[in-house]
């Protein structure tokens, strides 16, 4: 790829990068040719070509969320000084399919990416500072061996021989012996920083919001304090969705939204019913008016993360309320 001289297509210049383990394709739109290439993922190819991507000096660069692949990309191109929106790959999914596209390879990928941007227009997304990727990496790793721990405590249950659950005991002792170390290296390294300590602390004074779920509201949602109680409620998929279409009025569901935030509320929310006089008959209320347990419980986890995105918007402790 060679320095660009002249832009006859348009003035938007829009570039979508696909990323897998090992390549990152990329595609230059509204540029004469519309420049497209392949690279590898080393930090120094990603570090050239930013370089030679921001020769174009392009409105925006489009790359889909890959759960930690695209970090080292976007890092790059921010060092280069370029504006980078990072997307749902789902949507970047079903707006192909909008186009009548169902083919799908890495080049079209990359391809579909720029005209998402270029159509769509998302926001830039900042990229977190390292210390703040750690911690999500750590709260990221902690769950997960949590979550090992507690499949291997079923599996114990199903067990009968003595061999068996000898092996089963000693994995579980373990993970319990990591996942100690892990929680001990989170609260450690919260203390390191006054800021996000702080708001950890805010949040624990909340009815059912452990050390847990105050990491991973930290870690998962940083936007928390910075939205309205719509906009962060629709981010962690706990705001109801409509699905009506003439007289007919369908059942409102939850859809999409962060998983890990949507689950750590849900298990808050889950004992926050049993100390909490308000939400407990905020719920009783619900389940009076002929409601689900479940879509009451959710109920409560939405108005707990609400509550919660005012308290570190307005920087301040939980605020009991009479049942």
């Amino acid at each position: 790829m060679g320095v660009p001289t002249v832009s006859t297509d348009s003035t938007t210049v829009i570039v979508g990068i696909d990323i897998s383990k090992d390549d990152v394709d990329f595609f230059v739109l509204n540029w004469k040719g519309c420049p497209s290439g392949r690279r590898p993922r080393r930090a120094t190819d990603l570090a050239i070509l930013a370089t030679e991507l921001a020769t174009f000096q392009p409105r925006l660069v489009v790359l889909e969320a890959t759960g930690g692949l695209d970090t080292p990309v976007w890092a790059a191109l921010e060092a280069a000084g370029l504006r980078v929106a990072v997307v749902n790959p789902k949507r970047v999914r079903d707006f192909a399919r909008s186009l009548g596209l169902l083919a799908k390879t890495d080049s079209l990928d990359a391809r579909m990416l720029a005209r998402f941007g270029e159509l769509l227009g998302p926001a830039p997304t900042r990229l977190p500072d390292r210390v703040a990727r750690e911690g999500r990496e750590l709260v990221r790793h902690l769950d997960a061996l949590v979550g090992t721990r507690a499949q291997h405590r079923t599996r114990r249950r199903q067990l009968a021989g003595e061999l068996a659950l000898a092996s089963v005991e000693r994995v579980i002792a373990s993970l319990s012996e990591e996942i100690a170390l892990l929680e001990q290296q989170i609260k450690e390294a919260l203390r390191q920083q006054p800021g996000p300590c702080q708001r950890a602390a805010q949040l624990r004074t909340a009815p059912g919001v452990g050390p847990k779920t105050s990491w991973a509201l930290l870690a998962e949602l940083p936007e928390l304090g910075q939205l309205s109680g719509r906009q962060v409620a629709a981010l962690a998929g706990l705001a109801p969705m409509a699905r009506d279409s003439g007289r007919f009025r369908g059942r409102r569901r939850i859809v999409g939204g962060r998983a890990r935030v949507r689950k750590a509320l849900y298990m808050a929310a889950r004992s926050a019913v049993r100390c909490d006089p308000h939400l407990a008959a905020f719920r009783a209320r619900l389940l009076a008016a002929g409601k689900p347990k479940q879509v009451a419980l959710i109920a409560v986890a939405r108005k707990l993360l609400v509550a919660l995105n005012s308290m570190i918007r307005d920087r301040r402790p939980w605020i009991p309320l009479p049942a």
